[in-house]
């Protein structure tokens, strides 16, 4: 007798993968604990993050939005103002360091930088440079709106039942001097970049590792009933700055962030893994879920990776139905919703506009 003899059939590659349907493959997911349609649910992070905030509230789960838009506000141009991308108006935090930033911006343990970009008598946020398409009108107008998204960014990690988020790039720019971090490289969706001022980093295994663990730390002791689901965005870099191939250097973002999430959900009871990024990049699935592109996934990949999120759930921790949601619904959040349901897949990415760059 040995280990393997009586080992489930999921456990071996031919009887869980090769002799199945890819639609068949089951059992992905073994959720560390239940998530109900009552828990106040965030999502942030990368550009798929989305995804997983519009497939919860789709299903009737209490996604919590904490900045609303202003009453009024049609559904397009909620959405073209970035209301409802996230669970706030952060834009994309694509990194573990930049999801620590706003975490100390947001518990005052650390202030904003004064650092704004001016381009033809509008004003852009360099920390989210995309959030007011064509800029604000004025300094005062930005810093009021900052500060709105940082009271509510406090709101969801102080409220919050269960805090999703993507990880989604190693690769970053920060100001040398200063050492904050910025979204975008300035240059690219707003600002102008100085190389004797923005310095690109290829953030590593251990760096990522000790600042996520940190920022889960801190945001625990704001939120001790708090619990993390964390993911991986199975989308591949737009470009990189890295040196390598882009294939290479996708390959090895990836991976790290992967052994980065899988690592703190092996060792902390409130951090659970989810594989999103495994169900659409393994090859079972034979790159049957990304468009043309071989970039953005499809439509038909997103409802697979949604329907085994799900599917695990209720398997081990069966759903309630019928949930009462413990935020106000307005009639501008019940339109936008419906709109969710014609442009479940249209999601907002900042790091697209890099491929503007591409010749």
């Amino acid at each position: 007798m040995h280990p393997y003899k009586n080992l489930e059939e999921k456990f071996f590659w031919s009887s869980a993968i090769a002799k199945k349907n890819m639609f068949d493959i089951d059992g992905l997911w073994d959720p560390k604990f239940p998530i109900t349609p009552r828990q106040k649910i965030v999502t942030f992070g990368s550009c798929f993050a989305q995804h997983i905030g519009r497939a919860l509230e789709l299903r009737g789960f209490n996604w919590l939005n904490t900045e609303l838009a202003p009453a009024g506000l049609s559904a397009e141009n909620a959405k073209k103002y970035n209301y409802g991308i996230f669970s706030c108006r952060t834009g994309n935090i694509y990194t573990a360091s930049l999801l620590k930033q706003w975490v100390d911006w947001a518990t005052k343990e650390a202030s904003v930088p004064d650092e704004i970009w001016e381009k033809d008598e509008r004003f852009f946020d360099p920390f989210r440079p995309n959030i007011e398409p064509n800029g604000f009108a004025s300094k005062n107008e930005l810093l009021h709106s900052r500060e709105r998204t940082l009271e509510s960014f406090n709101e969801a990690l102080t409220t919050a039942n269960l805090f999703v988020f993507t990880l989604g790039l190693t690769e970053t720019w920060i100001h040398q001097q200063a050492s904050y971090e910025y979204p975008m490289c300035p240059g690219t969706a707003a600002g102008t970049f100085d190389k004797n001022t923005h310095k690109f980093v290829n953030q590593k295994y251990p760096l990522i590792r000790k600042v996520l663990q940190e920022t889960i730390k801190k945001i625990k002791e704001l939120n001790p009933n708090i619990k993390f689901l964390l993911t991986v965005s199975p989308v591949p870099l737009t470009a990189t700055m890295s040196g390598n191939h882009v294939l290479v250097a996708t390959m090895e973002s990836k991976a790290i962030l992967r052994s980065v999430a899988g690592q703190l959900a092996d060792q902390s009871s409130s951090v659970d893994y989810f594989p999103a990024y495994e169900i659409i990049n393994a090859t079972p699935f034979r790159g049957t879920f990304f468009e043309s592109n071989q970039r953005s996934v499809n439509p038909v990949g997103i409802d697979h990776v949604m329907n085994c999120f799900f599917n695990c759930l209720n398997m081990k921790y069966p759903i309630e139905r019928s949930p009462e949601k413990s935020h106000k619904s307005s009639d501008l959040h019940i339109r936008q919703l419906n709109a969710a349901h014609e442009s479940a897949y249209d999601v907002v990415c900042e790091e697209e506009i890099l491929s503007a760059f591409g010749k």
